[in-house]
């Protein structure tokens, strides 16, 4: 059944922190997840206190899994990448190369102290996105992240093209979505991908759906479904460098 959660009022979340543009990085270079969690840790407290502005970044890790607070041992079927703890929401999932990640560190206490609103918001980020390449994405009452259907598979197949975990701390957000673009989803395999045993539910991606989207493409997609979402987001940083 599609979850019918709320109907978000968007001006509440684009009431970011006055006067502060969101700041918008993309790396081009995989980055480490351990530098990435301690960056993300360092750069939601400076945002908690005032000090730096708000910060979506764009990002993909090398090949790893990891595991999130209500991960279970058995959903790890084969470790052949690095497995990480992490304090994000959620089960066990792969992250790697072909994957767009976006850590999303916003300040909810200036927009909207709100957590179940705030994961529906990102999955309303996740299907505008996905609506730019003519993909439905879809919410799911009983399974997280955003789902679409295969009918091609058979009734009631369905696959799921991204991911959602989040953690806040002192009302600031970090870690946030995965969109499989082109990543080996044959890396999927060696988890049970959020616990999701169900044979009919599948993972997929822009490319494997028959689509030749291109990181570059998505993250234009991101960044106006982010404005809609969200607000507007003025600083572009690549790689360190204001652009």
């Amino acid at each position: 059944m599609v979850n019918d959660r709320q109907t978000l009022d968007l001006t509440v979340f684009s009431r970011g922190v006055a006067g502060a543009a969101v700041e918008w990085r993309v790396s081009d270079a995989p980055i480490p997840y351990p530098e990435a969690v301690a960056e993300m840790e360092a750069r939601a407290a400076a945002i908690a206190d005032g000090t730096a502005p708000e910060l979506v970044w764009l990002l993909e890790h090398p090949p790893l899994y990891t595991s999130g607070t209500s991960g279970k041992s058995d959903d790890l079927l084969d470790a052949r990448y690095p497995v990480f703890e992490t304090g994000r929401g959620g089960q066990v999932t792969y992250h790697g190369p072909g994957q767009r990640v976006a850590y999303v560190m916003l300040d909810l206490k200036a927009r909207r102290p709100d957590v179940r609103a705030y994961v529906a918001a990102l999955e309303d980020l996740i299907i505008r996105t996905l609506d730019a390449f003519n993909v439905k994405g879809e919410r799911r009452e009983d399974r997280v992240g955003v789902w679409v259907a295969r009918p091609d598979k058979g009734a009631g197949f369905e696959d799921k093209i991204a991911a959602i975990g989040v953690r806040l701390r002192r009302w600031v957000s970090f870690h946030g979505i995965a969109i499989n673009v082109e990543p080996d989803l044959a890396h999927f395999d060696a988890i049970v991908p959020c616990g999701v045993v169900d044979p009919r539910y599948g993972v997929t991606s822009l490319v494997n759906l028959g689509l030749p989207v291109a990181m570059t493409d998505v993250d234009v997609a991101l960044r106006q479904a982010f404005k809609d979402v969200f607000g507007e987001s003025e600083q572009e940083v690549v790689d360190g460098v204001t652009v």
